[in-house]
């Protein structure tokens, strides 16, 4: 009898393993089937925000080249800019360096740059720059609005102003770009990320890439504000820069403080990113730099000067393209009457 169960237990032995085996191979598929939507689904957010981006990219890109040959061409017919032309005209300047510094972006989303660490750092110190140069020239147009300094002014004088903002920002982004790194090897190569999503990091970019500039920006605002209420004045009236200024200020106000506050959670986590995480990352990286093509979009349609340097833009197109039809002179055309004379002699012959 127990010769014969033996048997019957060795045989249900591999009959449960095999069981077993085509559990875990059901586990398996379900887990990679849902890896593998996730992906997808990542991918979809991603591509998406870059089809936005790039429609918005493309027009800030055209504003900004009008808008520098606009002050080039109000530089030229008048041999100098106003002061607040001219830090109206760097900041465009360098928003459209931004948006070209994108491209990057664009060009590789939903996957990242590949290129060695030092390429990588150097392209994380531009992007840093040119953003803070921006946010910094933005704290001299508050000054020079809410201060009305002299023509005297130290900081109305055009070398010192360049100087300050550009060693300003070098000096801040050298340290962030201390505390990026690369850390391993220089010519490694490996995925580019623009920031990395460290604490340290991420703490000192937004406190010094983002709250620093804006603290400076609220405090001139309001020392203007109360130095109009105590003259009985209105703040910023009869200013053709101080609505374009309140607009670029406040959008990209919102654009830097979403890319900041989501770099600062994600830096935080204690788990690695997922893919949809780091999907919504480059979503605010996109968000990042629409500031800046918002910003060129909006001081061509808000600042007078520009905006009639626009239409008159439109007014010479159009004059083009009316003036071949009409400068042909209208003609009468005649038809031809031939009238036939007998003479007397002609008749008698």
């Amino acid at each position: 009898m127990s010769d014969r169960e033996l048997p019957n237990v060795s045989s249900t032995t591999p009959l449960f393993g095999v069981t077993f085996t085509i559990s875990d191979n059901s586990t398996s598929e379900n887990s990679s089937t849902s890896g593998l939507d996730e992906i997808i689904a990542a991918n979809d957010l991603t591509s998406r925000a870059n089809y936005a981006y790039s429609f918005l990219a493309g027009l800030g890109f055209i504003a900004g080249c009008f808008l520098l040959y606009s002050f080039i061409f109000t530089y030229r017919a008048q041999r100098r800019l106003a002061w607040l032309d001219g830090l109206l005209g760097a900041f465009c300047s360098i928003q459209l360096l931004l948006v070209l510094l994108s491209l990057h972006a664009v060009a590789y989303r939903p996957d990242y740059l590949r290129t060695t660490d030092l390429g990588c750092a150097a392209l994380s110190f531009a992007i840093n720059t040119a953003s803070l140069c921006g946010l910094l020239v933005l704290v001299l147009i508050a000054y020079v609005l809410t201060q009305d300094p002299p023509s005297h002014a130290v900081l109305r004088k055009p070398g010192v102003c360049v100087a300050l903002v550009i060693l300003t920002s070098l000096l801040i982004c050298l340290l962030l770009a201390g505390l990026r790194g690369p850390h391993n090897g220089l010519q490694e190569e490996g995925i580019c990320f623009m920031d990395p999503v460290k604490a340290s990091y991420a703490d000192a970019r937004f406190c010094l890439a983002f709250l620093v500039p804006y603290i400076l920006q609220l405090g001139l605002l309001l020392s203007g504000c109360i130095r109009q209420w105590k003259s009985e004045g209105h703040f910023l009236h009869g200013s053709e820069e101080g609505p374009v200024f309140l607009a670029i200020t406040s959008v990209m106000f919102f654009c830097q403080l979403f890319y900041g506050v989501t770099l600062r959670k994600d830096a935080h986590l204690e788990t690695a990113l997922d893919h949809q995480k780091r999907a919504f990352l480059s979503v605010a990286e996109f968000v990042f730099f629409s500031g800046s093509s918002a910003s060129l979009l909006l001081v061509l349609l808000v600042h007078r000067p520009r905006r009639e340097s626009l239409y008159s833009l439109f007014q010479q197109l159009r004059d083009c393209c009316q003036s071949p039809r009409h400068s042909q002179p209208s003609r009468n055309i005649i038809a031809p009457h031939i009238e036939i004379t007998d003479t007397l002699q002609d008749i008698e012959s």
